[in-house]
């Protein structure tokens, strides 16, 4: 191998490109000897060198290679990499072998979401002509009805308008780009015979989309066909005629609320025996890390709270921060029940409230939600957190709060003022926390209380959800109270008016939803916790005990 150019300046440092450049001009001769040089050498093992996968190398990627190829790509060519194995990871659905079935849509599905053509995978859908007439008379206005029925249009328009459409055959539903719908639309283009109980009235919508289904039962025997509707009465009737029925799921995040991700994790008893061989430790300023290996490193997501509680041995609380392969790395939290790190005068009282403080104070994560009945404290610290940061530490400008206005009881009518004296009996929860921490300075007597509430009030922002819509809010502290009652679609365009520097806090409980149509399952929360776990600036923990008085506590769990 012929030795590298001669440096021009004395004690000049070579450049790494005049130490490659030789070997890539290399004779033949020179590169088989390499060649057979790198043959000898095991090339399972360089792929497993510690400094690439501690880089984010990708295995995969360097499956196929040669063995003369086991120097270390550069940087660019590992991020241009990165695509392709992602691609051959992609776990693919299985094809299905059965039958398919014919799903006869009410007219309420197609209202509640607009793409619901597209959900029935590999499926046939039927639309009666009385359904095309009650989406007719809903799409004027503009609720969000109004919007999901013109939206619905123009898809059935799309499908209708495609090259080589028949409606007499069938419409493709994949012709418009959505690869997942393998079926096709039908659409009622003859009258059907079909004969109902007369105690059913025969002009009525419903009831001539129960004999649509009737008539098709009949007709495409024994093929299954079921109808689809939102409609609880709908679906009793059709299950009284012997007709199968189910309601529209796609909306649902998670079929059981236990299901939803809780942001914490108890260790196993036997944690510490049977990590002793594999646990490395070290310490960095006041923070412990631990590197764990074996099984459960499968049940672990990024910002996931960890927890070892035994008697007669130390506790643990950490928090992961980093998973690579079979390996995940503990941090441990700062502990924000001592009195020394109170937060505005705030001390948290119990192991959820300590794990949501440490999401709320850490800058890194940019997104955090807190679920949790009533008097878990989620306004309190999030409020407290949100002072801290923005008067004391400068980290934000200002506070914005906003919340969905959906009343428990009937509505009161219109509110008079500005907008934020309209949300003024809205945020009545903004005035009682803020009132327990105007007590926590205690040192500074009545005119300097009232000083400091004046400055607080000043950095606080109440403003409504109905017009957010196009704002990006810079470096701002944004919480969302009430969020259970928020749709996705609501949650995602609150979340998108983040701009650089933001952090939003979203905080709910999920027993209380108060928006009709709004499941558990279906709600905007559920659905952003779901989204949002594993990120690494994400965080979500769920707030078991309650902290107001015994009152509140024996109420949630008796009432």
């Amino acid at each position: 191998m012929p030795l590298p150019p001669a440096p021009t300046k004395r004690a000049a440092l070579l450049s790494p490109d005049a130490l490659d450049a030789p070997a890539r001009s290399s004779s033949r001769g020179a590169r088989k000897t390499e060649n057979t040089e790198s043959a000898q050498k095991p090339p399972v093992m360089d792929l497993f060198d510690s400094r690439a996968v501690g880089d984010g190398a990708h295995l995969v990627a360097y499956k196929d290679k040669p063995a003369a190829r086991t120097e270390r790509a550069p940087a660019v060519s590992d991020r241009e990499r990165e695509p392709a194995p992602k691609v051959a990871e992609k776990p693919k659905k299985p094809k299905r072998t059965g039958p398919t079935k014919l799903f006869v849509l009410d007219t309420n599905v197609l209202l509640h979401d607009p793409m619901c053509l597209f959900r029935f995978e590999e499926h046939d859908i039927f639309l009666p002509m009385i359904v095309l007439e009650e989406l007719d008379g809903h799409k004027k206005g503009t609720t969000e009805v109004a919007r999901n029925g013109r939206q619905t249009s123009r898809t059935l328009d799309a499908l209708a308008g495609a090259q080589g459409a028949d409606i007499g055959k069938g419409l493709k539903l994949d012709t418009t780009g959505h690869r997942e719908a393998g079926g096709s639309l039908f659409f009622q283009t003859k009258p059907l015979d079909y004969t109902l109980p007369m105690s059913l009235p025969q002009g009525k919508a419903d009831n001539q989309i129960l004999g649509v289904v009737e008539a098709l039962r009949r007709e495409y025997a024994p093929r299954e066909v079921v109808l689809v509707s939102k409609d609880i009465n709908m679906r009793v009737k059709a299950r009284a005629l012997g007709l199968a029925t189910d309601d529209y799921q796609n909306d649902k995040t998670l079929e059981d609320g236990d299901l939803l991700y809780s942001g914490s994790l108890a260790l196993p008893p036997d944690f510490w025996t049977r990590q002793s061989k594999t646990i490395e430790s070290w310490q960095q300023g006041s923070h412990t890390f631990y590197r764990i290996t074996g099984p459960i490193v499968a049940n672990l997501l990024i910002n996931q709270f960890v927890f070892f509680e035994a008697p007669g041995e130390p506790p643990l609380y950490a928090r992961v921060t980093e998973i690579r392969a079979k390996t995940a790395v503990l941090k441990t939290l700062k502990d924000y029940n001592h009195l020394k790190n109170a937060v505005w005068g705030v001390t948290t009282r119990n192991r959820e409230q300590n794990f949501a403080m440490n999401l709320l104070m850490d800058p890194e994560v940019d997104f955090v939600t807190l679920a949790g009945t009533a008097g878990t404290g989620k306004t309190l610290m999030a409020l407290a957190s949100g002072l801290t940061q923005v008067l004391d530490d400068r980290r934000y400008t200002e506070i914005i709060m906003t919340r969905a206005t959906v009343s428990v009881g009937e509505d009161i009518g219109f509110l008079p003022g500005t907008e934020e004296e309209k949300m003024g009996p809205w945020m009545g929860a903004l005035d009682d926390n803020l009132e327990v921490l105007g007590k926590t300075d205690s040192g500074s007597g009545e005119w300097g209380r009232a000083a400091t509430n004046e400055l607080i009030r000043s950095r606080i922002k109440v403003k409504s959800m109905n017009f957010m819509r196009g704002r990006t809010f810079l470096n701002k502290y944004v919480i969302i109270d009430e969020a259970q009652n928020l749709t996705p679609k609501q949650m995602k365009t609150l979340i998108t008016r983040a701009g650089p520097g933001t952090k939003i806090i979203c905080m709910g409980n999920l027993a209380q939803i108060d928006t009709p149509y709004l499941t558990e399952g279906s709600s905007g929360m559920t659905y952003a916790v779901d989204r949002f776990k594993g990120w690494p600036h994400g965080g979500h923990i769920t707030l078991a005990r309650g902290e107001r008085s015994r009152l509140a506590d024996f109420a949630s769990e008796v009432l």
